[in-house]
């Protein structure tokens, strides 16, 4: 049995949240998202919170309800704190800026990256090596800031490219003579 899934998903003052047959709809001040549920679990709205429970005593049915819990609780939590993540970007003349609605990267290739930002996603450029991408829905923005960030992976010798904000390089020791 899944430890997370057994718990309640809370639902947050200022929220409101359905359960329409298998597809969960939660509503807030950042917007409104809605996730379908897997036919293996079942969801009801009790008691101001929403249970998962698994349909069946099947390894699948036990493996998806506890996913499915996690992913209504990112729902509720997207639409009242919304989701963040930071990117770096190391390297000599490295560096982002945003213009209108594309972000412009200029990674050390012949040519500057052009990256059209997402319908639903927020990307702020504080400081030329720094990105911000935020949004409500946990998927989408982990999904843009790896599309980002696979424009330039950081390398192991130097450190240069793109990265999260809280990821560790791990650094090689360049030939000796």
């Amino acid at each position: 049995m899944s430890r997370v899934g057994k718990r309640p998903v809370a639902i947050a003052s200022g929220v409101t949240a359905s359960v329409d047959g298998q597809t969960v709809k939660v509503k807030g001040p950042k917007g409104a998202l809605q996730y379908v549920v897997h036919d293996d679990v079942s969801v009801e709205m009790k008691d101001g919170a929403i249970r998962v429970a698994p349909r069946f005593e099947t390894k699948r049915a036990q493996s998806l309800y506890g996913t499915s819990r996690a992913q209504i609780a990112n729902l509720v939590e997207g639409v009242t704190k919304g989701f963040e993540k930071k990117l770096e970007i190391t390297g000599v003349g490295y560096r982002a800026a945003l213009q209108g609605k594309s972000l412009q990267l200029s990674l050390g290739y012949s040519h500057d990256v052009v990256y059209p930002v997402p319908e639903g996603i927020t990307i702020a450029v504080p400081k030329p090596t720094e990105i911000t991408i935020a949004g409500n829905d946990s998927q989408r923005v982990g999904q843009v800031a790896a599309e980002i960030r696979a424009y330039r992976p950081p390398e192991p010798y130097k450190g240069k490219g793109v990265k999260y904000a809280d990821e560790f390089i791990f650094r090689k020791e360049g030939k000796k003579k």
